[in-house]
């Protein structure tokens, strides 16, 4: 049993070395987001002008976006852990993620935008006597 061959397909060994890279998701927390891109921070630094793929919970929406690493410095420190908040621009956005982030911030501004007015103190009119 031990000579039985298990795969559909035979493997070759390579006379060197080969290297590749493997893509690997990290949480990541998103500060803030626009059209264009966002600001996020992770516990790594990301290099200036690399290229990711980001997967973005957007509500009920889940979507993946090439961004651009713009800018990355540290944020903070947090319990013993550097967090480093880095600026993220979307590139090569297919037409659905684009609108699916549109509405999503046109989304986060209108429940802004209801927070802000339900928390202003109201103006009231009138005079001072003297």
């Amino acid at each position: 049993m031990a000579d039985e061959n298990k795969r559909d397909n035979e493997r070759v060994t390579v006379p060197s070395p080969l290297y590749g890279e493997v893509k690997v998701y990290q949480p990541m927390t998103i500060l803030d987001i626009s059209k264009g891109g966002a600001q996020i921070e992770t516990p790594f630094a990301l290099q200036l002008d690399s290229l990711h793929d980001f997967r973005l919970s957007l509500g009920e929406r889940s979507i993946v976006v090439k961004g651009r690493i713009a800018h990355c410095h540290i944020g903070e420190l947090k319990e013993g852990t550097v967090l480093y908040r880095t600026g993220v621009e979307f590139i090569e956005a297919s037409g659905h993620v684009q609108s699916a982030i549109a509405h999503f911030v046109e989304a986060l501004n209108l429940v802004q935008k209801a927070r802000r007015a339900a928390a202003a103190p109201a103006i009231v009119e009138g005079q001072i006597a003297e």
